[in-house]
């Protein structure tokens, strides 16, 4: 089981923003702007066009939502939608609410937040997840 399996499972804890039961969204713990989220499928695939067609449309739909809540918590220009990353053999979506491209540039420093700032950012993000 993979780390963001594991994350999911509840095994390792993570700051959750939205769930159902096929995917996962929770905060980025390195993150680029207040707000950034991890959308994951529950179900480990490493590459997210591995996906069939129906669950990939499944997780976009999940991942709007997720991204709508995200917007109206931090409100941005736009939630990017990034697919990156081979850290981690799992699929995943980057949402990550910005003002502007510099936002969304993965090489500038992360933010370092405490536990507190990031339950704070996970629950405003809950709260407007319909």
């Amino acid at each position: 089981m993979d780390i963001f399996s594991k994350i999911a499972a509840g095994e390792i804890p993570s700051y959750k923003c939205a769930e159902n039961e096929e995917f996962y969204a929770f905060l980025d713990i390195n993150p680029l702007v207040k707000g950034h989220t991890l959308v994951i499928p529950r179900r480990e695939v490493d590459y997210i066009f591995d996906l069939d067609d129906d669950e990939l449309a499944r997780y976009q739909v999940f991942a709007k939502r997720v991204a709508k809540a995200i917007g109206k918590a931090f409100p941005c220009k736009k939630v990017a939608q990034v697919v990156l990353g081979l850290e981690v053999p799992h699929a995943h979506i980057h949402l990550i609410p910005m003002q502007s491209e510099q936002d969304v540039d993965f090489r500038r420093e992360k933010l370092k937040l405490s536990e507190e700032e990031f339950k704070e950012i996970a629950a405003k993000i809950r709260e407007e997840f319909v």
